[in-house]
């Protein structure tokens, strides 16, 4: 049975992950978008690739991740990570899967990297802020 990826869903994570609120990605996706448009389009499967670019360039961040980010594939990924909960069990040597440690690992370095440009863009605009206040 192959997973199916909830875009809307993702939009939603990635928005709230990064401190967005829904009126905020509304004003940024246009005039004819509003917070209840943001919380219809959340419930949606399947976004429209128009959009999705939207979305993502409002987000900043790549189209790629709100159409494949798969939470539940993550839990799998980490829950099989470890044979059998042989990892609790002492005196028994955990055995590890090479190909979900890797899928692991990059999920966290994207994760640090996305936290890691959210402060570079906090910082600036507190830049620009102390910059007009002090105009």
């Amino acid at each position: 049975m192959e997973q199916k990826i909830h875009q809307g869903r993702n939009v939603k994570r990635f928005r709230e992950m990064l401190g967005i609120k829904q009126e905020a990605l509304a004003f940024d996706l246009g005039e004819e978008w509003n917070q209840k448009k943001i919380s219809l389009l959340e419930q949606k499967d399947v976004i429209e690739d128009d959009l999705l670019k939207a979305i993502s360039t409002a987000l900043r961040i790549p189209v790629e991740a709100i159409q494949n980010f798969d939470e539940e594939q993550a839990i799998n990924i980490i829950s099989n990570t470890f044979n059998d909960g042989s990892f609790l069990n002492t005196g028994h040597t955990p055995t590890f899967n090479v190909n979900p440690i890797d899928k692991l690992i990059q999920l966290h370095e994207e994760k640090i990297a996305l936290y890691e440009r959210m402060l570079k863009e906090k910082d600036e605009m507190m830049d620009r802020l102390e910059k007009l206040i002090n105009k």
